[in-house]
């Protein structure tokens, strides 16, 4: 049995995902998953609700059974906290890039305040018995924060996204009271070896700890456990919206709208991590280096906007609008045009026909903690006829889905003759390479995911 019947489940992320009446059919995989687990424990899901106010009010909302507890947060928080110490300090340098890392102590100063917030508005509600989940890079000292409030509940965090080396972490003023901090949890999972052995590298090197049985950390009188918990999708779904009428129907009009050319397709988040820029340089090589290939292929990149009002979001897309024009100059005839540059979101259903039709799934991220465009683009493919997964060594999937051509991503040559390799790939090889890929997403799906994280941490 997952979960002790005295055991409820709280999750505490940056924003909650749990259904709402207006959006019902809009979750994503972790959605589902951590819904279903609220569910049956008739949990709380806490976080940011997206709204500006002054005074950090708490709403409560239940809806499809799962209880949901909002908390506004004022513009000045907005800034220092989200926009500035989670997306211009911490995500770029454990996306290891310490040239985009702005270190502002008002921005330090803003994440603290935010996170005692959350502390003292949530912990009231939280029982003795609770199993308390936190998430992501936002919350990090939430857990030391919520024990200062006196709760001695079972803490287990989650690390969505890379853990960077210890050369580049004590770049980040007060490094260490961040790391201490994590120490307050029982349980921490992160989405690959290489993060989780990063982790243990600063631990043992910088703090003094030592490495115990099972997966252990001490550091002074406190011992944790340190895991690699893989993310995964919610499988038979995407599974399933593979067969759906819509991707059928979606199918079909990519295959139209290609007159027989093979499409390779790339699905991302508009994010200097997702190596876009270096993505389109490497297909221009492959048109460079193949022109009798012209005409018979073309990319289709969907890159929906995010984080729109940070400056280097904004470089982002105006430098993509200005590649993606100028390959498109140089190569396109009056009947082809060899890159499709997308700046929106689509359906699920839609994506999966997408996926289906496409020769190719291009993932070549410069740094991820795991990528589930992968894992989508595996689940999506027709066992009789799969396309060829192309995926950066650097992402977190990698570790798993390691059947894919595994490329450097900021090499141009690398992703050019992965692209004209997999393009020549014999049927029987593509078969050979995507089976035990897809044996992976379906049997270590997000429920998987779910169920070692909470199950490790009930162990406690």
């Amino acid at each position: 049995m997952e979960h002790n019947p005295l055991s409820r489940l709280i999750v505490i992320s940056n924003r909650v995902s749990a259904p709402q009446p207006e959006q019902p059919a809009a979750q994503g995989g972790l959605a589902v998953a951590l819904t279903a687990a609220l569910r049956e424990s008739d949990g709380i899901w806490f976080g940011w609700s997206g709204d500006i106010g002054a005074r950090h009010d708490l709403h409560f909302e239940t809806y499809g059974g799962v209880t949901s507890g909002t908390i506004d947060l004022s513009e000045q928080d907005i800034e220092e906290y989200y926009n500035g110490y989670a997306n211009r300090t911490l995500w770029p340098l454990f996306h290891y890039r310490l040239d985009l890392t702005e270190f502002e102590r008002t921005f330090q100063g803003g994440y603290e305040r935010v996170n005692e917030a959350f502390a003292r508005i949530i912990a009231p509600h939280i029982d003795a018995d609770d199993l308390v989940w936190v998430h992501d890079y936002h919350m990090i000292p939430l857990g030391w924060l919520l024990r200062q409030q006196g709760l001695a509940n079972r803490m287990g965090f989650f690390l969505h996204i890379p853990w960077p080396p210890t050369r580049l972490l004590v770049a980040l003023p007060d490094h260490r009271r961040l790391v201490e901090a994590l120490f307050a949890y029982d349980v921490i999972g992160f989405q690959a070896e290489e993060w989780l052995e990063s982790f243990r590298h600063y631990v043992t090197h910088e703090m003094g700890g030592t490495l115990g049985p099972d997966d252990t950390l001490t550091v002074g009188g406190r011992t944790i456990r340190a895991i690699a918990c893989p993310i995964g999708i919610d499988a038979q779904d995407f599974i399933a919206s593979a067969a759906s009428a819509t991707a059928r129907d979606v199918q079909q009009r990519m295959r139209e709208s290609g007159t027989g050319r093979g499409l390779i397709v790339g699905v991302d988040r508009l994010d200097y991590s997702k190596g876009l820029a270096e993505r389109f340089l490497g297909y221009e090589r492959f048109l460079d280096e193949h022109p009798d290939r012209h005409a018979r292929v073309y990319l289709l990149q969907i890159a929906p906007p995010s984080r729109s009002d940070v400056e280097t979001y904004q470089n982002i897309r105006d430098s993509l609008d200005q590649l993606s024009g100028r390959i498109n100059g140089a190569h396109a005839d009056i009947d082809w045009v060899p890159i499709r540059y997308v700046n929106r979101g689509y359906p699920r259903e839609a994506l999966a026909g997408v996926y289906r039709a496409a020769r190719i799934g291009l993932v070549t991220p410069l740094r991820d903690g795991m990528n589930l465009v992968a894992k989508e683009y595996v689940a999506a493919q027709d066992p009789a006829d799969p396309g060829v997964l192309i995926l950066s060594r650097f992402a977190g999937a990698a570790e798993q889905l390691t059947n894919a051509l595994l490329i450097n991503p900021y090499s141009a040559d690398d992703i050019s003759d992965a692209i004209d390799k997999a393009l020549s790939m014999p049927k029987e090889e593509r078969i050979a390479r995507w089976r035990p890929m897809f044996e992976n997403v379906r049997d270590h799906d997000v429920v998987w995911w779910r169920k070692r994280f909470t199950e490790a941490l009930e162990a406690v």
